[in-house]
């Protein structure tokens, strides 16, 4: 277990390292507030640690208040440690949210026995998040398909909206509809639907990139959220996604079900929020379908202008 040891008095710093290095932690120095959150920031900083209260450019509560205001996961256990001794002292280090709190000159055994309680603690926030993650898959993923749901890839549009808003970079939006899935379902059945559904997402899936994120928007329609591609870029990957659900028929236990989809194709540039992409995306979507289904339609968010690609001229 690691432990970050803060603090600028170098003769106590040594000691905390010793004391801890003998008692088998592997221990991080930094030699200043500053410091100390630089590494708590960084990945796999120790989850244990020990700041001194006083200490330069930020002391051992500001870089408490300032863990805390970040949300820094997994939960790190702060000890402060100080010279301090007035009571209003002590509750002003645990009101900027420290777990818990040793005076200078620090008793060894007490110290290690804080540590291990921290760790203990640790150990049961780990038990809490890994018994509480199947139930954050559920809520924010459809069960039928393993996509995002349809709140989560709205939550994620919006997200990647702003984001893209804040720094100036393109986001496509792409959204997909089965064609005549009513149809499908009402001549081979609901069973062979949801086979249709689960196949379709498979092949999504695969055909997306690492960073962009697909969801079930809703029935037989999904979106897809795909950071960095300008209208262009969007509209090529939707003509691979299409091709990919087209690509073969779906094998039922007893038929052979083909499948085709219409996309609609739009982009955050301009855009002003999340709802107006929405919007334009829907547009090229619609006009996918009434100029024949099993195609890609593009619109810009902000413009007028339409790009098709038609399997079917």
């Amino acid at each position: 277990m690691k432990v970050l040891i803060a603090d600028d008095d170098s003769v106590s710093r040594r000691l905390l390292q010793a004391t801890l290095t003998n008692s088998g932690y592997e221990t991080v120095i930094a030699v200043d507030g500053a410091e100390a959150l630089r590494e708590l920031e960084q990945e796999n900083s120790p989850r244990l640690v020990v700041l001194n209260w006083i200490m330069p450019h930020l002391d051992g509560v500001e870089v408490c208040r300032a863990v805390r205001q970040r949300a820094l996961e997994p939960y790190l256990y702060i000890i402060l440690l100080t010279v301090k001794g007035q009571q209003q002292e002590i509750i002003e280090g645990l009101e900027a949210a420290a777990d818990d709190y040793l005076t200078k000159p620090f008793d060894v055994l007490e110290l290690k026995a804080r540590l291990l309680a921290g760790w203990r603690i640790l150990g049961l926030q780990e038990q809490l998040i890994a018994s509480r993650e199947p139930w954050r898959f559920e809520a924010t993923h459809d069960t039928q398909t393993g996509l995002l749901n349809h709140d989560a890839i709205l939550e994620t549009l919006r997200k990647e909206v702003l984001r893209a808003g804040r720094e100036g970079t393109p986001l496509g939006v792409i959204m997909v509809d089965l064609d005549h899935f009513k149809s499908l379902n009402d001549r081979h059945g609901n069973v062979a639907g949801d086979l249709v559904l689960r196949e379709v997402s498979r092949r999504l899936q695969l055909s997306i990139r690492s960073y962009d994120s697909i969801g079930r928007y809703g029935g037989e329609e999904f979106l897809v959220v795909a950071p960095g591609c300008n209208l262009e870029k969007a509209r090529l990957l939707a003509e691979r996604l299409r091709a990919s659900i087209g690509s073969e028929p779906v094998q039922d236990s007893s038929v052979s079900i083909s499948v085709t989809a219409s996309l609609g194709v739009s982009t955050a540039l301009n855009a002003k929020g999340a709802d107006e992409v929405l919007r334009a995306t829907d547009e090229a979507l619609y006009t996918a379908k009434i100029q024949g289904r099993n195609r890609v339609v593009a619109k810009p968010s902000s413009e007028g202008v339409l790009l098709m690609n038609e399997s079917n001229a």
